[in-house]
């Protein structure tokens, strides 16, 4: 059996295999409005805008294919 991966809440920091829930990479509900509410007063922010150059390496995928599924991959 796989080891479940660890990775830290963005939001509180707690350890866990928060991926493996429905609120990933959050550990719960609470965290991710605490993230969205970060989003909504600018405390988080996008460093640059987008470029084209940005999707070049995308532009082959086929259409309406769910790549970011990872039962997919």
């Amino acid at each position: 059996m796989a080891i479940p991966k660890q990775v830290k809440c963005p939001a509180c920091k707690k350890v866990g295999d928060w991926f493996a829930t429905k609120y990933g990479p959050f550990c719960s509900h609470r965290c991710t409005l605490i993230d969205l509410g970060k989003w909504f007063n600018g405390e988080n922010s996008i460093s640059e805008p987008l470029r084209p150059e940005h999707f070049a390496e995308y532009e082959n995928l086929v259409e309406n294919e769910k790549l970011d599924r990872p039962e997919n991959s």
